[in-house]
């Protein structure tokens, strides 16, 4: 009687297949726990993805639900075929749900995850989707080809895998409850910071924050052109900011001589160059915050917001808060640039005041 021979490529697809039931069962835990803990946001979410009022409550609670059954079913052999196609439909279906609404212009928080998850919904949601996707589709062909994984895997190697992604979604739950507190503490600092804006004629508090580019730009380097700058506080899940987004590569035009605009908003780089490629914000730099440093050394309480930083350094305007003062404000540089300038040049100006 012979001994058994050892299939090496056997015995790591049985691994791969133990390891990718996993993951579902993981992400899917995950999913369904923060919904459950955030339900708040959930109704939010699932409103701004175009559910009927009326199906919100139900899916509120609906939708938690069967991803839990999902993470519990794809992990025995027997039903872990019909969790992974139900994980696959899932998946599709909120897929097709960011597709439409990128399509329309909208990108409303995720919460895919609950709190800890409310980045506006962009390229990187669908390619995680895609990911996700395709490890299901692994896990339904596993569970048809290998229904006797984790029976055949020694005993300690399966619960020492299982352990290993229970403490990864351990870790991963408390990096998302860190970020939940940083932004509270952030909405703290800001409700707290007395009048918004800085007074004008103030010092223009320094800063060195992450661009899209890869590098690190700071406040010095920005006014280093002797123009005036505008700072202008985004957010990519808001409807406003986008829209004035669009129109700032034209004033960009009409203004270089005398003022450089820049981007300012908090979150993921990724994301915000995304988001900046969809504006058409080509030569106009867009700088992210990871908290909102920037916001709370400069007053600025919302989105869209600006601030207006003479050649000087100098605060040189109160805060302008909404799409319509930052218009305004964009006049106010352009006109205080081009006086500025015919001063400078020893030209006459008519002040029009």
């Amino acid at each position: 009687m012979s001994a058994p021979v050892w299939d090496g490529a056997g015995m790591l697809i049985d691994y791969g297949v133990w390891l990718s039931r996993l993951v579902v069962a993981v992400v899917f835990g995950l999913s369904a726990w923060g919904k459950l803990t955030d339900r708040s946001g959930t109704r939010t979410a699932l409103g701004e993805f175009g559910l009927p009022i009326w199906w919100v409550p139900v899916m509120a609670w609906g939708l938690p639900a069967v991803e839990m059954v999902v993470a519990v079913a794809v992990l025995p052999p027997w039903t872990a075929v019909a969790a992974a196609v139900l994980a696959l439909a899932l998946l599709v279906v909120f897929t097709l749900a960011m597709i439409r609404l990128l399509r329309q212009g909208k990108r409303p928080a995720c919460s895919c995850f609950g709190a800890s998850n409310s980045a506006p919904i962009g390229v990187r949601s669908i390619v995680r989707n895609g990911v996700i996707a395709l490890i299901a589709v692994f896990v339904g062909w596993g569970g048809l080809a290998h229904p006797q994984v984790p029976a055949d895997l020694p005993a300690d190697h399966a619960v020492a895998l299982s352990v290993v992604m229970v403490l990864s979604a351990a870790l991963g739950w408390l990096a998302g409850q860190l970020g939940v507190l940083r932004r509270r503490l952030d909405e703290q600092a800001l409700s707290t910071l007395g009048a918004e804006g800085l007074p004008v004629g103030a010092v223009a508090p320094e800063f060195e924050l992450p661009d899209i580019a890869g590098g690190r730009t700071s406040l010095e380097a920005l006014l280093d052109s002797g123009r005036q700058l505008l700072m202008v506080f985004v957010h990519p899940g808001c409807e406003l900011c986008a829209a004035l987004a669009r129109e700032l590569p034209r004033w960009h035009a009409r203004t270089a001589e005398v003022l450089s605009i820049v981007m300012v908003g908090n979150g993921d780089v990724v994301e915000h160059a995304a988001w900046g490629r969809e504006q058409g914000l080509v030569d106009i730099p867009v700088l992210v915050q990871q908290g909102n440093e920037a916001a709370l050394r400069y007053r600025v309480r919302g989105t869209p917001s600006a601030v207006l930083i003479d050649a000087e350094g100098k605060v040189a305007a109160p805060v302008a808060r909404g799409a319509m003062a930052v218009r305004d404000l964009l006049m106010v540089a352009k006109t205080a640039g081009r006086h500025r300038n015919g001063r400078r040049n020893g030209s006459p100006v008519l002040d029009r005041r």
